[in-house]
């Protein structure tokens, strides 16, 4: 596909996509292009610019692309890691830490979920949290 910028005869600029630029080539020399005004089909192809990247652009692409993966890989990695050594407890988490915390019964590894409120309260009360991004919604 290539996306040219057109003009007509009657002032209109407007752009259009085509399967390739011998199908455009194709359809001006039938006389097939017609303006978005609806009267005319004395279109042509407008000046444009190309977008072509850079070498330097396209390596700190290249890069950006690979290092995102690469941190969401280890992110899924250190979730799986919680999930196989943490007790999934859904929104009760706050309540369950306070429980561990202040009973010292039962104490296990948890996680789940929270609000920033909950979390602040958690910590100003002395209550270790910390929060961690999750790559997927399943948490069991």
């Amino acid at each position: 596909m290539i996306k040219y910028n057109l003009k007509c005869e009657c002032g209109q600029n407007f752009e259009s996509w085509f399967a390739s630029s011998n199908e455009y080539e194709k359809l001006e020399k039938k006389g097939l292009l017609n303006c978005v005004c609806g009267r005319s089909n004395n279109v042509s192809k407008a000046l444009m610019s190309p977008q072509i990247r850079s070498k330097k652009e396209n390596v700190d692409f290249k890069k950006k692309n690979n290092f995102y993966k690469n941190l969401q890989k280890k992110i899924r990695e250190l979730n799986n890691l919680i999930k196989e050594n943490a007790e999934y407890v859904g929104d009760n988490f706050a309540s369950e830490a306070r429980s561990i915390h202040y009973d010292k019964k039962n104490v296990r590894s948890i996680y789940g979920k929270a609000t920033k409120e909950e979390t602040q309260e958690l910590i100003e009360e002395g209550i270790e949290v910390n929060s961690v991004p999750w790559v997927n919604k399943n948490h069991n």
